[in-house]
């Protein structure tokens, strides 16, 4: 299987796409503005106890207050590592000695002093957001703090070592727990990534050093600051994919901005060096996504209803607490029986349903309603093909048997907003029932509208049309990478208002 990293950076966004033998399995985008705080600690300030939750509301300096449980504040747990901040790229899924007894032992100690005798309100606490905020919820946050770097990671408050699922060579496993114990000091805990299999001492030394610097430069900040503030912030997007992604499985990492592919050049060659062949400088002319066909997944993946090959389709309609996805067979009208047609479509949407939950990053609980099937063979064989096609999936799935209605049910680690979220925002026009590219999305599409007709002729003016809203943010907010369009391209970039366009309608037009 080859796998592709394809970056696409810009001063105001960037976006990743991981390709799987040429298919877009993943997209992951990270904006100026409105930039995730998975990761980042905090300095905050307690603002409400909740008993009866056994909660607490606290103040980082986010829109929304934050939201800490008692399990994660519990002074006395030492054997169970806590709720680290959850990888938007891999799931660890760490592995226990006596997992089943520890968990057990958790679930009995972890409540016994109420949270009221640990947090007052006023009371200043360092915390890590493990949760981004979602829809109407704010973070969630813990106050066991781990720091990731490549092959660990550190969590200074918790004595114990764990070793990655994925590590299933169990004499390697017994390896890398025996360095890692001699490495560590008291009261302080690793857990040994994936990525981590066949590393030396050395490496895991270089790791440990590092990481150890950077928790007692968070605490010197600590010390020094009032909450609330910001104590460390988790790296950007394409260094966050160097980091979790980009290993020696991948084939090749392709980047279309010279400025970000000499940084990430040397980053790699100080820390990676193995794998610096691996990477590239995009400079077709075309959009790097244009050339790949993101931009096409994108937009198909922005849509409530996927057409299937055979004809039929599936439609995705999410709501605040859970993904219902129906099957239908649409124009696919089969050959010999009604149950080899709707069996066939079922085959066919089972495969489509897993792409699209990786694609679009769906999460939490999802209920998939296929076509009823007569035969209980049928049904077990769509039911294997569900699960078969969910094994490339790095987000941990729960996945119950199709019942005698034809629906499963399932659920999939949420870490971050959906991409239809990111993207989009609620439609003004049909009072939010439905969903619209948002001011600021289409003004990145015309910013690539332009990137493509400008390297097409010697005019030197480009005339802008959209509706008054975005023109209005193209003037005001987005000035700035309008005028490095300018200088970029060498052309005048006129805007003009039209009320009468829908938000997501524009016109780029050449002018003398």
């Amino acid at each position: 299987m080859t796998t592709e990293l394809i970056v696409n950076a810009t001063s105001y966004e960037t976006r990743v796409a991981l390709l799987e033998n040429n298919n877009v399995v993943e997209i992951y985008i990270d904006r100026k503005k409105g930039r995730g705080v998975v990761g980042n600690i905090y300095r905050g300030r307690v603002i409400k106890v909740l008993p009866g939750m056994q909660a607490a509301f606290v103040d980082i300096g986010l829109e929304k207050s934050a939201f800490l449980y008692v399990s994660d504040i519990y002074s006395k747990v030492e054997h169970y590592p806590q709720m680290i901040p959850e990888n938007e790229f891999e799931d660890e899924e760490i592995d226990e000695e006596n997992d089943e007894e520890i968990k057990e032992e958790y679930t009995q100690i972890s409540y016994t002093t109420p949270i009221e005798d640990l947090l007052k309100e006023g009371q200043e606490i360092v915390v890590q957001v493990a949760k981004e905020p979602i829809g109407t919820k704010g973070a969630r946050v813990t106050s066991y703090i781990s720091l990731p770097g490549r092959n660990l990671v550190y969590m200074p408050s918790v004595d114990h070592v764990g070793i990655s699922r994925k590590i299933s060579d169990e004499k390697e496993r017994e390896r890398l727990r025996g360095i890692i114990k001699g490495l560590k000091g008291p009261e302080e805990g690793y857990i040994v990534r994936t990525v981590s299999e066949g590393k030396n001492d050395e490496e895991f030394m270089a790791d440990k050093q590092f990481l150890k610097r950077l928790w007692v430069d968070i605490q010197k900040k600590s010390e020094k600051a009032s909450a609330p503030c910001l104590l460390h912030s988790d790296l950007d997007l394409v260094f966050r994919v160097i980091r979790d992604l980009f290993t020696s499985e991948v084939d090749r990492m392709v980047i279309d901005s010279p400025s970000e592919y000499y940084r990430v050049k040397e980053f790699v060659g100080t820390f990676l060096p193995n794998l610096l062949s691996k990477i590239e400088l995009y400079d077709g002319t075309e959009p790097i996504f244009d050339t790949q066909g993101v931009e096409v997944e994108i937009s198909r993946a922005l849509k409530r209803r996927v057409w299937l090959k055979s004809g039929g389709y599936i439609v995705i309609d999410q709501t605040e607490a859970l993904v219902a996805i129906d099957v239908n067979t649409g124009r696919y009208v089969g050959k010999r029986n009604l149950e080899e047609t709707i069996f066939k479509t079922n085959m066919e949407a089972a495969r489509e349903i897993a792409y699209q939950l990786r694609l679009r990053n769906i999460g939490g609980i999802i209920i998939l309603d296929f076509i009823d099937m007569e035969d209980r063979k049928n049904r077990m064989t769509v039911f294997n093909a569900l699960q078969k096609a969910l094994m490339n999936d790095k987000a941990r799935t729960t996945i119950y048997e199709i019942s005698e209605l034809g629906i499963i049910q399932m659920t999939r680690k949420r870490v971050r907003e959906n991409l239809g979220r990111i993207i989009m925002e609620p439609c003004s026009y049909c009072e939010g029932e439905g969903y619209i590219k948002s001011k600021i999305t289409v003004c990145y599409d015309i910013f690539r509208e332009i990137s493509r007709m400008a390297t097409l002729t010697k005019e030197k003016k480009i005339l802008v049309v959209a509706q008054n809203d975005v023109a209005d943010m193209l003037y005001d907010e987005q000035r700035r990478e309008v005028e490095e369009l300018e200088n970029k391209f060498k052309k005048r970039i006129v805007i003009k208002g039209e009320p009468e366009f829908h938000q997501e309608q524009f016109e780029v037009m050449l002018t003398s």
